[in-house]
């Protein structure tokens, strides 16, 4: 924030978000549902929901928003805006926060020229710092004008476990496949097959469960009380509660399966692709209600996992990618696809995003 502001931005608000950015709707019972632009009876994603919904509805041309998940690019994605979650190390996470982790920061905005300004703006390494990406060769603005190809662009249009996606999800994936090989790009039906690993879900869900468990404790300490059930929602309670009840061991073993799952999946990149498409998530926006996480419900987590089976790998593996609004379905709400690039290639995703977006405009696009 501190960067933001030496920028020039002015903060207008703070935007609504679900209880510890947890969720992939934006559905707080402390504060009520953002609704999507677009489709006020729709969710708008999350955890980034209220900044996504800011920016979709022209209230802001820009807002802050953080990614642990695919929390900047969920909701970029059902609101029909650009989402850019950094490479791990690229942006500080200082004086509090730890780059090691899974989280990232920047911000949604309408235009890749805005995104390209932020992370020029806010980029490189504060005091301290555990991760530390290469610095780019150039400032990103230069990117936008810039001549990356062709590429080699690996897409998949499915599950990475088989299944298919939503068919406007997979569509959108397709179309922008086409966009993309008229461009002068190399696309080719490839994706790296870590992605499949089916163990590899629950071991990052224990980090995450534990990640919550320490934000209750610092809860606690911050209200110099103790935190109980009654203090958060059913969901936090119970997801915390079992990152409480993991071992050390268990968070080790974790960890160790997460390391694994980062070397394999950079492997695909080093083995000589440039870019993965994917759809951002595998689902278009639902409907207000169909998400809130309540853990008596099975449907909800299962289907909250359909929005962030492309995202949550790559908060993992500590690659950029970036979420381009390209497609709108017949109900006219946005879907969004994913690209995604070898750590610390934030300028190759600027310049291809902006190669999309001067051959399709979106920015003139706006919600009633």
């Amino acid at each position: 924030m501190s960067r933001f502001r030496a920028a020039g931005l002015v903060v207008a608000g703070r935007t609504n978000t679900p209880e510890f950015a947890s969720q992939v709707t934006t559905e707080p019972k402390a504060w009520g549902p953002t609704h999507n632009p677009w489709n006020l009876a729709c969710s708008p994603g999350g955890s980034s929901g209220g900044a996504a919904a800011a920016v979709a509805s022209g209230m802001v041309p820009v807002a802050h928003a953080t990614d642990g998940s695919g929390s900047i690019r969920i909701p970029a994605a059902c609101c029909g805006v650009i989402g850019l979650k950094p490479s791990q190390g690229r942006i500080s996470a200082g004086p509090f926060g730890d780059e090691s982790g899974p989280g990232a920061a920047l911000c949604i905005s309408r235009t890749v020229r805005d995104t390209a300004a932020m992370l020029d703006a806010v980029c490189g390494p504060g005091v301290g710092d555990t991760v530390i990406a290469p610095p780019p060769s150039r400032p990103y603005m230069r990117e936008l004008n810039g001549d990356a190809g062709p590429l080699r662009i690996g897409v998949i249009d499915r599950y990475p476990a088989g299944d298919p996606v939503h068919p406007e999800c997979a569509d959108a994936v397709r179309e922008a496949g086409r966009l993309l090989e008229a461009l002068g790009h190399r696309i080719e039906a490839d994706y790296p097959a870590a992605l499949s690993d089916p163990g590899i879900g629950k071991q990052i869900g224990l980090v995450a469960s534990s990640y919550l468990g320490l934000a209750l404790d610092q809860l606690a300490e911050s209200l110099s009380r103790e935190v109980t059930a009654d203090d958060v929602e059913p969901a936090t309670w119970a997801r915390a509660k079992r990152g409480r009840q993991a071992t050390a061991v268990d968070h080790a073993r974790a960890l160790i399966a997460c390391s694994g799952f980062r070397r394999a999946v950079h492997q695909w990149w080093a083995d000589g692709y440039d870019l993965l498409l994917t759809p951002t998530t595998g689902e278009p926006p639902a409907p207000l209600g169909a998400l809130a996480s309540d853990p008596t419900v099975p449907v909800a987590g299962s289907l909250s996992a359909k929005y962030t089976a492309f995202t949550r790998a790559f908060n993992i593996t500590g690659q950029p990618a970036i979420s381009l609004p390209l497609t709108w379905n017949s109900d006219g709400l946005p879907v969004g696809v994913q690209l995604v690039a070898a750590y610390g290639r934030e300028d190759l995703l600027i310049n291809v995003a902006a190669q999309v977006e001067q051959a399709r405009p979106w920015a003139s696009r706006k919600p009633r």
